[in-house]
């Protein structure tokens, strides 16, 4: 089934200078010395839209007076287009800052219209636009829709309904002869079909006509879909000095929410991102401060991004104020498939330890948060060492490193950090109570090179039922010509 998502985004000339999660200053925007858009503070005060730049100055002195920047709204369009990829890869920018998203395909994906349409509405929110959605059958139906005030329609016959009650002034083409339509008596789209259309075409030209086939799928739409770019690189300038390093986690989310767009067009997960605050330009300029995200699982999904920059910035001190941010994908791979299991993994996935631990890291810091990597080494102590959970270790290179036997010898699941000397009892050696031998031993001859291990290991077992690791030590000394036990381990 073919439909469309519009979306509208009609306070654009306002908010790519006071996005909705700014504070809510009195700013007016202005373009030909008249106002095009105003802050809810400015209406408050008395400021309307198409008044001129003196009365607004009476209405309200304490306003913010910018000019129209069609620049910086291309640039928040094309950003927002970016952040909506990761819904679906046929997007399409339409006139007055609209944007068209086929959505056909994706509607299982994500659970369903009302489900997808609350996605979108969502990423537009973190964004910092306010938007207007609607859904049709037609993508210029749906364009419609969203500059009449939205409205999700499914079905053509319903699509029709609605497109009839609309003025005609919503057709570009047709508003450079709304005197002479409203002359005629033709106020709505219904009475604009109605007219004969070899006098409608000589009198307003084809595009007139060619727009409304296009809402009532009379002829084929065609469309320039938006590609994503080979490489990952996204900016935000803010337009006011932040010295608080949370108050960056609104921007970094928007710059997040197009990276997702991103590595979704080009089916990839990103393992490391780099956001780069940006200080003061000029003379003072200093050099900006990174914040690197490593991941320990590659992801392409925002929420856990923002987690883990979220703690990030919680714990960074800026030594300038912020007036912009960049965010760089360093590093990404292709995307990996979703698991095929029938069942699902007891306490929750791998991806879902895997985020658990980065979200540690950079709570407590990456040196506080260890991972166990083996080494090619027979002696306890020795083979084992703790790296940070950020440093890529495959355990498939690392177990290819150890002897072929390693895997198949009984180590405890806890080994303490310095053997404890045992006292011997009726010829057995003693630890709360006398232990017995429950195994055979399993001798170690290593460290030739360093410190030289003799060995023979044993399970023994106590009073306790609990299992211990022990060793002795072979070839006594003239001095102490037994030899001595010493426990190791503990066994789970």
């Amino acid at each position: 089934m073919r439909l469309w998502i519009a979306l509208h985004l009609p306070r654009l000339p306002l908010e790519v200078f006071c996005p909705r999660w700014s504070e809510d200053n009195c700013t007016v925007v202005l373009e030909q010395e008249r106002v095009v858009a105003l802050s809810e503070q400015a209406y408050a005060a008395g400021v309307r839209l198409g008044l001129r730049r003196g009365g607004a100055i009476m209405l309200a002195p304490q306003s913010l007076f910018q000019q129209r920047a069609p620049a910086l709204e291309q640039e928040s369009l094309q950003a927002a287009a970016m952040a909506l990829l990761q819904f679906t890869p046929q997007l399409a920018e339409a006139e007055e800052a609209t944007l068209l998203l086929d959505v056909g395909a994706s509607l299982r994906l994500f659970g369903g219209l009302r489900a997808l349409c609350r996605k979108v509405a969502e990423s537009v929110r973190a964004l910092g636009f306010t938007g207007t959605l609607s859904c049709a059958p037609t993508a210029r139906g749906a364009w419609l829709l969203a500059r009449s005030g939205g409205g999700r329609v499914v079905k053509m016959a319903s699509l029709e309904r609605r497109l009839d009650a609309l003025p005609v002034g919503l057709l570009p083409p047709a508003r450079a002869y709304l005197a002479w339509l409203e002359g005629i008596g033709c106020m709505t789209l219904a009475q604009l079909r109605g007219l004969p259309r070899p006098g409608l075409q000589r009198r307003c030209g084809r595009a007139v006509l060619d727009m409304l086939d296009d809402a009532h799928g009379a002829r084929p739409e065609l469309h320039e879909w938006l590609a994503a770019p080979a490489s990952f690189h996204a900016k935000l300038e803010l337009f006011d000095r932040v010295e608080n390093a949370e108050a960056l986690l609104f921007g970094a989310h928007r710059l997040l929410l197009q990276l997702t767009g991103w590595l979704s067009a080009h089916q990839l997960a990103v393992e490391r991102i780099r956001l780069l605050l940006e200080h003061e330009r000029g003379r003072t300029a200093g050099p900006p401060t990174v914040i690197e995200v490593v991941l320990a699982e590659p992801t392409w999904k925002d929420a856990h991004l923002v987690r883990l920059l979220k703690e990030r910035l919680a714990k960074q001190t800026l030594d300038a104020p912020v007036i912009g941010l960049r965010l760089e994908a360093a590093q990404v791979q292709p995307m990996a498939p979703l698991s095929d299991s029938l069942f699902p993994e007891p306490g929750g996935s791998k991806e879902d330890w895997q985020r658990l631990l980065e979200l540690l890291a950079a709570r407590l810091g990456p040196e506080n948060v260890l991972q166990a990597v083996p080494s090619a080494d027979y002696r306890p102590e020795q083979a084992n060492t703790w790296l940070s959970i950020q440093k890529k270790v495959r355990p498939a290179d690392a177990r290819a490193q150890l002897p072929p036997d390693m895997g198949s010898l009984p180590r405890p699941t806890w080994l303490l950090s310095k053997p404890i000397p045992l006292l011997m009892r009726d010829h057995r050696p003693y630890y709360g109570s006398p232990l017995r031998i429950r195994s055979t031993g399993e001798r170690i001859e290593a460290g030739w090179w360093g410190d030289m291990q003799t060995r023979d290991y044993f399970m023994a077992q106590g009073d306790d039922h609990a299992h211990y690791w022990l060793f002795k030590e072979r070839g006594g000394s003239a001095k102490d010509p037994e030899p001595r036990w010493y426990l190791q381990g503990f066994f789970g």
